[in-house]
């Protein structure tokens, strides 16, 4: 039995084996012994994963693949979580330290990325796959037109590499763009010296428009008349690294309170 791939879910299944198992081999740290797929299909991936010394266990919406799976994988028998990974708390599942890792549909993975980010304290490594030009906009550094929010708020809790290239046509179906395989490592420092969810809100605003300068940009802040006169407000984001982006948002906080 083979499953067929649903468009609504976005499901292309990767044909590449050595693709499949240089995946795999992404993850690298040492720091867990639990992993866990997201969207394994007919289990191209997982089969390269359930050798490895940690223990693997997946999560797959795709009623038909889930029958797939316990069919062909008895290894992953009462380690196949039948749910949407958007919608789970990985604590709920595992009581220590988990990695993700998995070949994403295009239309979800950067909600994927923003929920392991959400839980990050659980969440040591990350390794997957996602279209060529998402992959390379969570790995950009500063002062590119590609640099943008997910940039940002990935590398700020994340040091992120760009592994390699993915052609489409080693998919069924073929998408119409290539792919990239990224690693994410988590950093030492799990909380940001600022208000998270200000942070999230400036960094959101900010790249709303980029092409402005952040002086323009945050006027929905309320600045101050000498908070706009610090020299940090005549930058445009893309020039901002995360350990200014930070800097930007102890600004205003302070300035917050002192005109309150």
């Amino acid at each position: 039995m083979n499953v067929r791939p649903k468009k609504h879910l976005g499901q292309h299944f990767l044909t590449d084996l050595s693709i499949a198992k240089n995946i795999a081999d992404a993850l690298q740290s040492t720091t867990y012994n639990e992993v866990l797929e997201i969207g394994p299909g007919m289990g191209v991936l997982t089969q390269y994963l359930l050798p490895k010394a940690f223990t693997t266990s997946v999560i797959e919406i795709d009623t038909e693949s889930v029958g797939y799976l316990k069919e062909n994988f008895p290894l992953l028998e009462n380690r196949i979580i039948e749910a949407d990974f958007l919608k789970i708390k990985l604590k709920e599942y595992f009581d220590g330290q988990v990695a993700i890792i998995g070949n994403f549909p295009y239309n979800i993975s950067s909600q994927i990325l923003f929920r392991v980010i959400e839980q990050r304290t659980l969440v040591p490594e990350f390794a997957g796959m996602f279209q060529k030009e998402v992959a390379e906009r969570i790995c950009e550094k500063p002062g590119s037109k590609a640099y943008g929010i997910i940039s940002v708020l990935t590398q700020a809790f994340y040091d992120a590499e760009y592994l390699f290239s993915v052609s489409r046509f080693v998919f069924n179906p073929p998408p119409k763009v290539a792919s990239g395989v990224i690693r994410l490592t988590r950093k030492k420092e799990l909380e940001l010296p600022c208000d998270d969810a200000l942070f999230f809100r400036v960094v959101k605003t900010s790249f709303q428009q980029r092409r402005k300068t952040l002086r323009n940009s945050l006027k929905i802040f309320g600045l101050s008349t000498s908070l706009k006169e610090d020299s940090i407000f005549d930058e445009r984001p893309e020039r901002l690294g995360v350990s200014e982006f930070v800097l930007l948002t102890q600004k205003i906080a302070d300035d917050t309170l002192s005109t309150q």
